[in-house]
């Protein structure tokens, strides 16, 4: 029997631990996984194209065209989350990435490779991506959202981080075919005690707010958009802005996984240490996300956003202009710190605008512009350096729209800071 003196306990405090913390974590390792393979691809490119006989346009063309089914299913991965919930959402997107792999291992033509590799993988990969999870997470956290969705951006940038060096040794002893079949093993393995044991749908009707009483803390104001439709919503000027931020975003961070560690060798780096620097950029990230983190709850999002978005458009001109392995990973580390959390931060702030009920579809949608980009620069990266001999097209590019959605998205409107003084809960 409690006493009568003891404080109240927040309902989904369990010991004084919160459990929406445990959903953050399985979310980030799932993200870690997904993303990881998404964004990863670069050790994987040649060994691929050598194989199959491919040229480096036609891979890169598939590549590109899964960066947009991924996208696209997004939408209706977060609409069906909403309705069927989220452990049908991750467990049909695990069934799908696990027949792909299947299916894929045993392609030779690019009629097939187009069908399993680029379009039903990256369906489930979509099914299993951060906008299934981000409703749930959202849901979970009022108080701390910004801070809990960064910690699901920290599983985006350490799945860069793993996934490309342990791509890149796995393929020194195994096939390409071996190796991504048993990633689908590890990933069925995590995935499917996830969604049946750890990730719900139900939480408390405040979030993580304070007990009424526990904190000074106020409860922050209704958002201003939560009576718009899905329509009305991808109308208005704020998703507009943080769909051109997310495009440059894809756009960048899928040519970084797709063709960067191909950029590096040709510009006279070794397989090691262009793979060990591509990983060190998500490897850095991991604690500057945490920091980031910390700040997304305490200062205006938009300008966290922007600072973001410049510094990741400087790593891009320092990416390719790096003539020695100092400098490579040098670019890497600085741009490493601040790698990570536009797309949290572009959730979050959908959440203050729009509420709760539409994040999900919203955030799909606007991934979107995010796969959107990853398909051009997919596709650019190989046209690029085939016909013009030349990775300045596709990289200098990837600089430019950063800064570009560096100055769009101080443009949003500011967000007060939300965080109370002293948390009451774990």
């Amino acid at each position: 029997m409690p006493s009568r003196n003891a404080p109240p306990r927040k309902p989904g405090s369990y010991f004084g631990w919160y459990f929406g913390w445990n959903i953050v974590a399985a979310a980030t390792v799932l993200t870690a996984l997904t993303v990881g393979m998404r964004l990863g691809l670069g050790p994987l490119f040649l060994p691929m194209a050598q194989d199959l006989g491919f040229s480096r346009s036609l891979l890169a063309s598939i590549v590109a065209a899964g960066m947009l089914c991924y996208g696209v299913a997004m939408p209706l991965a977060g609409w069906l989350a909403a309705r069927r919930g989220t452990r049908f959402v991750l467990l049909s997107g695990t069934a799908m990435l696990v027949a792909s792999t299947l299916w894929a291992v045993n392609a030779r033509t690019p009629l097939q490779m187009l069908l399993s590799f680029g379009i039903l993988m990256s369906v489930g990969a979509a099914f299993t991506s951060p906008v299934a999870l981000t409703p749930v997470i959202s849901r979970w956290f009022q108080r701390r959202r910004g801070m809990a969705l960064f910690f699901l951006s920290t599983g985006s940038m350490a799945g860069i981080a793993i996934m490309t060096p342990t791509l890149g040794m796995a393929l020194q002893h195994a096939s390409w075919q071996t190796t991504l079949l048993a990633f689908a093993a590890l990933f069925a393995a995590i995935t499917v005690p996830t969604a049946l044991w750890v990730v719900r749908d139900a939480a408390p009707p405040d979030g993580d707010a304070p007990l009424p009483g526990a904190a000074p803390a106020a409860n922050p104001a209704a958002p201003a958009g939560q009576q718009y439709t899905v329509l009305q919503a991808m109308r208005t000027g704020t998703f507009l802005k943080l769909t051109l931020g997310l495009f440059a975003c894809g756009f960048s961070m899928n040519l970084l996984g797709t063709h960067g560690m191909p950029m590096l060798m040709d510009h006279g780096f070794d397989a090691t240490s262009s793979a060990f620097g591509i990983g060190l950029i998500g490897l850095v990230a991991i604690p500057g996300t945490v920091l980031l983190g910390r700040l997304a709850d305490r200062v205006p999002r938009r300008k966290l956003l922007a600072a973001i978005y410049g510094v990741r458009g400087l790593g891009f001109f320092g990416l390719v202009l790096a003539g020695s392995t100092l400098e490579l990973y040098g670019t890497a580390v600085i741009g490493g710190l601040a790698w990570a959390g536009s797309i949290a931060l572009s959730s979050a702030i959908l959440a203050d605008v729009y509420g709760v009920r539409l994040v999900g579809v919203l955030y799909g949608w606007a991934y979107v512009g995010h796969q959107v980009g990853a398909m051009v620069s997919s596709w650019l990266g190989g046209w690029g350096y085939e016909h013009l001999g030349t990775h300045w097209v596709a990289f200098g590019l990837a600089g430019a729209l950063l800064m570009l959605a560096a100055a769009v998205v101080l443009l949003l409107p500011g967000q007060a800071p939300r965080m109370p003084a002293r948390p009451s809960v774990a």
